[in-house]
């Protein structure tokens, strides 16, 4: 005999209505939030990496839009150097200006004056904070927007190194093109041409830290940054000199720029955050690049040294920049993404041979 279960139909009932109830609330709720939800993912003013690094109006929906934003660490050292920064571009400022108000020229030419040594100085802090960016990790810290994001003020004010790199660099471009319309000439020009190409390459290094572009990109930024230095430095040394034939002759100088050239090079091909690596007979081409930057720096000591006793500051820094260089190898492959000051102290001594090159030919 074929046995059924009794069904309570009236408690089944009210089990389904609950069940409906429930569901329609939910989707209610659902209904009343979603809005909220996507204004709240969407807002421009959200310190999210996708969208600090939006520049316009409209939210970047491309999926590949935060993948590349890796946000430095904001450590006592770093807020240090802000303050180092800082101080170097306010005296960079007030060095221009006491150098307007005591040069013997007057008028238009005083404020010229001025503002070639404020350039100069800029420029070379502008060097400097793209090493900083560099040894503490900040090299995508705004991600591959370029120039400004939205919250670039505010980042530099916290201290992030690549936001304040990019500020000093329309800070310098612009003092170009003030100078530019102040006195026409070809260290003017050429210095806000050298800036433009600079600048445009700069979204370029962002790029290379990426993986998207070649290394070779990162290493002509790095030998403009150079140029623009130069170019200011000699209106300081050797004024009413054009810049190309000044270059062109003063024979120490090439050697120093293709080993900038090749240190570029050294850390595009590394990528971001990634060792060098130990090794005996490169295996990998960031290897062989960083051995030819090597040889370079070889070169540069035994030019320096053939020319002696011309440049002996230059020539005592190159030897002892190639000590420095050993012991960033290895910061590098302790702590690729962020290897530390060494950095900062390696390319300031790069300024210092450039400077006393400069000087010394004077």
């Amino acid at each position: 005999m074929l046995m059924t279960p009794d069904l309570d139909v009236p408690r089944i009932s009210e089990r389904r209505e609950q069940i409906l109830e429930t569901r329609g609330a939910i989707a209610t709720a659902v209904t009343a939030l979603q809005p909220t939800a996507l204004r709240s993912f969407w807002r421009v003013d959200m310190p999210i990496p996708d969208v600090s690094e939006t520049t316009t109006s409209d939210p970047d929906l491309r999926p590949t839009s935060t993948s590349s934003v890796v946000e430095g660490e904001m450590t006592t050292t770093v807020r240090l150097v802000r303050l180092l920064v800082t101080a170097l571009i306010v005296a960079a400022v007030v060095a221009g200006i006491v150098r307007g108000l005591t040069t013997s020229a007057s008028g238009k030419a005083a404020v010229v004056d001025g503002l070639y040594l404020t350039e100069t100085m800029l420029a070379a802090v502008l060097i400097l904070l793209g090493s900083l960016v560099e040894g503490f990790g900040f090299g995508l810290s705004l991600g591959t927007r370029w120039p400004y994001t939205r919250n670039i003020l505010v980042l530099l004010i916290e201290g992030d190194p690549e936001a304040a790199h990019r500020i000093v660099a329309t800070l310098v471009g612009t003092i170009a093109v003030v100078l530019v319309i102040l006195a026409p000439a070809s260290a003017t020009i050429s210095g806000l041409v050298l800036i433009v190409l600079t600048a445009v390459l700069g979204i370029g290094t962002l790029h290379v830290l990426a993986g998207r572009l070649p290394s070779v990109v990162h290493g002509v930024h790095g030998l403009l940054a150079y140029g623009v230095f130069l170019c200011f430095l000699s209106t300081l040394y050797v004024p009413g000199v054009d810049f190309w034939s000044y270059l062109n002759s003063t024979y120490a100088l090439h050697a120093l720029l293709l080993t900038v050239f090749l240190g570029g090079m050294t850390t595009g091909h590394r990528g971001f955050g990634k060792p060098i690596e130990a090794f005996y007979c490169p295996r990998r081409s960031s290897q062989l690049v960083m051995i030819v930057h090597l040889f370079s720096a070889l070169a540069v000591v035994g030019t320096l040294g053939a020319l002696m006793p011309k440049y002996p500051v230059a020539f005592y820094a190159a030897v002892a920049q190639m000590a420095v260089g050993f012991l960033l190898f290895h910061a590098v492959n302790l702590k690729p993404k962020d290897p530390g000051i060494l950095v900062a102290f390696h390319q300031g001594i790069v300024l210092t041979i450039t400077l006393a090159i400069v000087a010394a030919g004077h």
